[in-house]
């Protein structure tokens, strides 16, 4: 047949020498079933137990999946050949966004409101049937990567078995007193409507200008004096109960016109007024001072250890590479505010 005028011809590509020499292997790996036979050999050092965290089962494998999976291949083959049996089981992670929002696009919701009208049941009957879409791809990448693992008894999050065992070892732990309550401060997603784990977050962190502010806080038992505490995260003010310094830092107190200003020695210089100094403090002096509540909408309320609100308190991760010195604590906006809130 005549080639079309401008038509390109097209050859498949070659192999490299290596390429080649790697299938050769896999197939003698497939063909003398190499893997099942590592579990079978002696073992005078017993089982090595090892566990795999699955990936979802709803996307490709990509250059992380690669990477982390021939770290954990390593680990295997070295503990075979130090006398373990080591059995490497594959599983599959179908719970989550990512089947979800797959869900959502498909059938055009734009909500978590839009599921429960729509039907939670009938939403994660199409979710099941969607999440093992690209399985038969990962089959496919995993064994040509040189990988020992027994992909065809993978266990499956969404299956009832593993569901209850990971209720049983919950209530395991929750028998043992090994487990707790407590807060965490956490990012959240407005659509999802649930919390960013810290590796979502911190894909979108970029350093950026930002806007700042440097907020006076009165003495409760010195009107007129007042500590700075500098901040770039204004609109978290009305939810401060407390302020931060560092025990070793040397702090000074100033005054300007008729008000006295206390901050760390250190950042003097960001003082752009004429000042007097009046004292030298030593961090440590300055925990357990109180201070009157920027706002007062709740200084009415009956809360709980409110009597521990508004003060310094001393904290380790107060510096004075910018900034007072002084560090705003507000514990519903950050993880160390709330730590030290607790």
């Amino acid at each position: 047949m005549a080639q079309n005028k401008g038509e390109k011809e097209k050859s498949a590509p070659v192999k490299s020498k290596t390429a080649l020499r790697e299938e050769e292997i896999l197939a003698f790996w497939q063909e003398k079933n190499i893997f099942q036979k590592t579990l079978e050999k002696s073992a005078p050092k017993g089982e090595f137990v090892f566990y795999d965290g699955p990936p979802f089962a709803n996307g490709m494998p990509h250059y992380g999946h690669i990477l982390a999976g021939t770290m954990k291949d390593y680990v295997g083959r070295y503990k075979t050949m130090r006398g373990y049996r080591v059995p490497r089981r594959w599983g599959w992670d179908c719970h989550g966004l990512p089947i979800e929002s797959v869900v959502e696009k498909e059938i055009g919701l734009k909500s978590k409101k839009d599921i429960e009208d729509f039907g939670i049941e009938k939403f994660n009957d199409i979710a099941r049937s969607k999440v093992f879409t690209y399985v038969d791809d990962w089959k496919k990448v995993i064994p040509r990567m040189g990988r020992f693992v027994d992909m065809e008894n993978a266990y499956r999050t969404l299956d009832p078995s593993f569901t209850e065992t990971v209720w049983w070892v919950f209530a395991e732990l929750h028998k043992k007193g090994l487990v707790y309550e407590g807060f965490k401060s956490m990012h959240i997603c407005p659509h999802c409507g649930t919390t960013l784990s810290n590796f979502e977050v911190s894909q979108g962190y970029k350093d950026i200008t930002d806007i700042s502010v440097t907020a006076k806080f009165e003495l409760k038992d010195e009107p007129g004096t007042y500590f700075l505490a500098w901040t770039t995260t204004p609109w978290t003010l009305p939810g401060n109960v407390a302020l931060a310094v560092n025990s070793d830092i040397e702090y000074v107190k100033i005054k300007i016109g008729n008000e006295k200003f206390i901050l760390a020695e250190p950042r003097l210089s960001v003082v752009k007024e004429k000042y007097e100094t009046l004292e030298k403090i030593q961090g440590s002096d300055l925990v357990g001072i109180s201070y009157k509540p920027l706002f007062d909408y709740y200084q009415d309320a009956d809360l709980k250890n409110k009597e521990n609100g508004w003060k310094v308190y001393a904290a380790d991760f107060v510096t004075t590479e910018d900034g007072t010195g002084i560090v705003h604590i507000a514990p519903a906006f950050g993880e160390d505010d709330l730590n030290l809130g607790n």
